[in-house]
């Protein structure tokens, strides 16, 4: 009996299955029924058997059998496989027959790789979890030493619920999915521990793994816990665990006076009870191809399962939601003696200001939201708006420049100097693109601000006088112009003020430079997949953010040069980034009665560096992905600009109704993957910002708030104003 999908063809034999493709066998599983056990012991034990009955129903196959533990607890499979359009579909049914003297159990769905045993022989991917061998990953992380036997995460810490295993040598790949959004809430008066109970629990588990004929569990200080049994292990494995855990990840000796010095690793897992008629019920997706390269591989997995997963389309009026969100601008920028800003942090609901420090860009976004600030008051004609916009520009500009030609990043009004933080490239980038944005706004109102477009000139000479011979640039710096920090990754960042300020000068050697810087970031950042230290407050790791810097340099230079392989790298770090984001949703509480998770989904937040928390940070990108579009005429951009257009407003009180001191606030970031938001519940400035930048370049260049307003343009209009470039020196 078979069932056949594109080349790959599901065969089932001896009890087995058989995945085969030209008639060679690619991956297999000789014992499907799987069942791991907590013991009496509270040891987790595992056993396996073929199926006992294989038969055709329809256009199905169904599997079943009865798999009975050695302390007597028996549990009947039932297996259901299809095959669809793009892969399989697994539906299985556990049913709990008697229950022997066993606390809890857990099930698995695998393939077991044919070409190779050794998980260094694959690249993996899982979103906003792993890329490829999470090379950029930190030493803590999840995946990152390849010789552990369990590389098993919840899939809530996935941006989607997939986890892909490709052959360096072969290029065949494999994928696990969850089949449909359907998480439900797991007990809330149950704490997560090292091995507990939860019979509501419906979270599942994916990944690889490759166990020993042995037990593992590890006691709380790091202990191994290992013995013999028979259970049989044919070698490396992509699985579904159901329900879930985290498996053998790094941990830390927390008990100080213990002198055990093994290598400390833990294995959280969660366990449904063995008790007679309780069942098992979940589904998931199977996906199998050859790629001739990791980008195409994630891209095709991520897309089949995006189309699959996505969660609708929020409910959101994004020009009132743009109204509110400058309003919050408004309110909160203010002069602090000779300075103008807005607070470093503020706690919700009530906007309780937790610290007045400006950052030049990142969090901070002060010359970017003064820009917005001018921008809007002038549009909206409200004087008092368009001074604060026009005030906080001009204290950075009268204030910020060092002598070196690095402006400083950080100013604290309360003890009215700068503070001493890292000249980071991506948050010079930041900063200055939004002075230089200002400039030209002003500038084709007639209002000439030389001080604003020399202290863009002293920065932009700063930088090409720092670039590196390769076209790289260091990812911080000292005030004196030293090299603070040597990694090269931010590289990407400051490609479009070099390309923009070239337009703006005529100056080759801008153009030259951000060519240059624009090579290093297509060979490294593109691929080579280093897309990584884009957070400045966290460590050169790989994350969301240096994705989407690398996403707006390229895009400025194919908006200059129209060459290919500038708008190949944007389609590549695009693509790349969009995996960061929650596109499915599950529930979520939160702890505090007045936040948007207890009305709204997560979906459209994302994950910040790899494997962490999320924000809302995608919110900055629905611009760029709907101007890549209209290039490339690639639909999937269009979906996706529109649900972060939309979705990512979930996690703010868009109308005032979650009881907010103003409608439009948000919080910064938080994890929810436990289904509890674990937050510091607080507003920073950059939060507003994200919202309000991409909608009201929208706005500006297709007229509109909504991407659904500029699909109304005809196909011709939309590529005319897309040409950014082509009117944005006009008048200067």
């Amino acid at each position: 009996m078979k069932l056949i999908c594109g080349d790959y063809t599901l065969i089932f034999k001896d009890g087995g299955l058989e995945v085969q493709k030209t008639g060679r066998t690619i991956y297999f599983n000789k014992r499907p029924m799987f069942v791991t056990i907590k013991t009496a012991m509270a040891i987790n034990e595992f056993y396996n058997k073929a199926y006992s009955e294989v038969n055709i129903f329809g256009n199905s196959i169904i599997a079943k059998g009865i798999l009975t533990a050695p302390s007597g607890s028996e549990f009947s499979f039932s297996d259901v496989y299809e095959a669809g359009d793009s892969g399989f579909k697994v539906s299985r049914n556990v049913k709990v027959l008697k229950a022997g003297d066993d606390l809890g159990f857990s099930t698995k769905i695998s393939f077991t790789m044919a070409e190779s045993n050794d998980t260094h022989d694959y690249n993996c991917f899982a979103p906003g979890v792993w890329y490829r061998q999470n090379q950029f990953a930190p030493d803590f992380a999840f995946g990152k030493d390849l010789d552990c036997e369990y590389f098993w995460q919840m899939e809530t810490r996935y941006a989607l619920p997939l986890f892909a295993m490709q052959n360096i040598a072969s290029g065949e790949t494999a994928a696990i999915s969850r089949w449909a959004s359907d998480v439900t809430m797991r007990s809330l008066d149950i704490m997560q521990s090292e091995n507990n109970l939860d019979a509501k629990f419906t979270i599942g588990s994916i990944g690889m793994s490759r166990p020993q004929n042995k037990t593992m569990n590890y006691m709380y200080y790091g202990f191994e816990v290992r013995k013999e049994i028979e259970t049989r292990t044919d070698g490396l494995s992509i699985d579904y665990v159901y329900p879930g855990c985290d498996g053998q990840m790094p941990g830390v000796n927390h008990y100080g006076g213990l002198d055990y010095n093994g290598r400390v690793k833990t294995f959280q897992r969660i366990n449904h009870p063995v008790e007679p008629g309780f069942e098992q019920n979940y589904s998931v997706a199977v996906n199998f191809g050859n790629y001739d390269s990791y980008q195409l591989m994630m891209r095709d997995i991520w897309r089949v399962t995006y189309d699959r997963l996505r969660d609708k389309l929020f409910d959101v009026d994004n020009e009132l939601f743009f109204h509110n969100c400058m309003n919050i601008l408004d309110r909160y920028t203010r002069q602090y003696g000779d300075s103008y800003g807005l607070p470093f942090a503020c706690q919700l609901p009530h906007m309780d200001i937790n610290c007045v420090s400006f950052q030049f860009g990142f969090v901070g976004q002060q010359p970017g939201i003064g820009y917005q600030l001018l921008r809007y008051g002038d549009k909206e004609n409200i004087p008092e708006t368009f001074e604060k916009g026009v005030n906080i520009i001009d204290f950075w500009v009268r204030t910020a420049m060092t002598e070196s030609g690095l402006p400083n990043m950080c100013y604290n009004p309360g003890i009215s100097t700068f503070e001493p933080y890292p000249h980071y490239i991506r948050m010079l980038a930041d900063g200055i693109e939004a002075i230089l944005d200002a400039y030209i706004y002003m500038k084709k109102k007639g209002d000439e601000r030389p001080k604003w477009r020399e202290f863009c000139q002293k920065t932009a000479d700063w930088l090409i006088s720092n670039q590196n011979e390769d076209g790289s640039f260091y990812r911080a710096y000292n005030t004196d112009g030293s090299v603070r920090m040597k990694s090269k990754s931010n590289t990407p960042s400051v490609i479009r003020f070099l390309v923009q300020f070239y337009l703006v000068t005529g100056d080759e050697r801008y153009k030259n430079a951000a060519i240059k810087a624009g090579d290093w970031s297509y060979e490294n950042a593109y691929l080579n997949m280093e897309y990584r230290g884009g957070t400045c407050d966290n460590t050169d790791i790989q994350d969301k953010e240096a994705g989407i810097y690398a996403m707006f340099g390229f895009l400025a230079l194919y908006d200059l040069t129209e060459e290919k392989k500038w708008l190949e790298g944007a389609v590549g770090a695009a693509d790349y980034t969009e995996t960061w984001t929650y596109a499915w949703k599950f529930p979520v509480r939160a702890p505090m009665e007045k936040h948007p998770f207890n009305r709204y989904s997560i979906s459209g937040q994302s994950i910040i560096t790899i494997g962490g928390a999320a924000d809302v940070y995608m919110a900055a990108c629905s611009y760029t992905y709907y101007r890549l579009y209209v290039i490339t005429g690639d639909e999937h951009y269009l979906d996706f600009a529109e649900f972060i257009h939309k979705n990512t407003r979930q996690s703010s009180d868009i109308d005032g109704s979650i009881g907010y001191i103003m409608p439009g606030l948000g919080h910064e970031s938080g994890d929810f993957t436990r289904q509890t938001l674990q937050s510091q519940y607080h507003w920073l400035p950059w939060c507003t910002f994200v919202e309000v930048d991409p909608s009201s370049r929208l706005y500006d260049t297709f007229g509109g708030y909504e991407i659904a307003d500029a699909q109304k343009l005809s196909s011709e209009e939309r590529i005319r104003k897309n040409r950014i470039y082509a009117n944005y020196v006009d008048s200067l």
